[in-house]
């Protein structure tokens, strides 16, 4: 009898979302949703926003976007929430002070005040149901990694988890110096030029760290504007709200606040970054957080500020910008802190 080759049964076809015949059904998906919420604060409730993302039913990490410096309102965050949601995450995203019709502003706080806003709104994410059981941590871009750093060394038990997006590893001081230097290298300044606009970089912040009002110190500068470097200096210390703000956090150090942050961090810089450089930032990180295995760094080939390796064009998905390896980093990430 010659041997006799069975194909397997097939199963039972049936429409797509639909169990098969005689099988459990399967939890419904849900699309995502965004509902308006507040987070109550020192200066008064901040507008917010929950992006619950399309999911099976069950709860999820949570992710509290923090804002880097300038204005910033809650409907101004461009994919962010969209893509960390997708990523597996409910996100919260809110107004800074004075923005999107919330009270206060942003130029009167100093970091820590920010870390506690921060702190309020995490807990406010941590309540919501959709969170339940689950890790909740920060997502703090570039000053708002300073931010997110030092809301966990604050409260550590608070923090499940930390991500810095091109945050700096240094003091705003050394990252500004290092800003200014390399923008006008890049705009081809002779050796003059640089020695002269580097020396008012330090003694205008030798004048907000010694209490110079910042009326004088914008008399002051005047005298430097004729040069062909002052417009690329002058920026931020242009107004007199931005100068006292600067002042406030001019020597914050994130590595004297690192040893105490419990929680797993990640990393993510720019290799084209020319706000944050990569290495020396990564480097801060890497020295000064406590040893633990769940930390991560990542350092993105031909990324900028943002994580994109392409600026914005015309009828081009930002999200297809975005170095390749960025979001399943994220993804993967956050999987490691979901609990089971």
């Amino acid at each position: 009898m010659s041997d006799q080759i069975t194909a397997p049964p097939r199963e039972a076809e049936h429409a797509p979302g639909q169990s098969a015949p005689g099988s459990m059904p399967s939890a419904p998906v849900l699309p995502p949703t965004e509902t308006e919420t507040v987070v109550p604060t020192a200066v008064g409730d901040l507008g917010a926003i929950v992006r619950v993302p399309a999911q099976a039913a069950g709860p999820v990490p949570g992710v509290v976007l923090v804002d880097g410096s300038g204005d910033g309102d809650r409907y101004a965050w461009g994919g962010w929430p969209e893509w960390l949601a997708e990523a597996g995450s409910i996100v919260l995203r809110h107004d800074k002070p004075g923005c999107g019709g919330s009270p206060g502003h942003w130029t009167q706080q100093t970091l820590e005040d920010r870390a506690h806003e921060t702190l309020e709104e995490l807990r406010v994410l941590r309540e919501h149901p959709g969170t339940a059981g689950q890790p909740v941590g920060l997502y703090g871009i570039s000053q708002g990694g300073w931010v997110a750093l030092l809301a966990a060394a604050l409260k550590p038990d608070a923090v499940d988890f930390v991500i810095c997006h091109s945050g700096p590893g240094t003091t705003p001081a050394e990252q500004e110096r290092d800003r200014i230097g390399t923008w006008l290298r890049a705009e081809g300044h002779d050796e003059a030029a640089m020695t002269e606009a580097m020396a008012w970089v330090d003694r205008r912040f030798d004048l907000m760290r010694d209490g110079t009002t910042p009326e004088a110190l914008l008399a002051e500068q005047q005298q430097f504007a004729d040069r062909p470097w002052f417009g690329t200096a002058l920026v931020p210390y242009d107004s007199e709200p931005a100068i006292a703000f600067i002042s406030g956090m001019l020597d914050f150090d994130p590595r004297a606040v690192m040893p105490d942050v419990r929680c797993p961090v990640l990393a993510l810089f720019g290799a084209a970054d020319t706000l944050v450089p990569a290495h020396t930032n990564l480097r801060a990180y890497a020295e000064h957080l406590p040893s633990d295995v769940r930390h991560g760094y990542a350092v993105f080939p031909q990324a900028n500020h943002g994580l994109f390796v392409a600026d914005p064009v015309e009828g081009v998905d930002r999200r297809d910008q975005l170095a390749p390896a960025y979001l399943p980093t994220v993804t993967a990430f956050l999987a490691d802190q979901t609990a089971s």
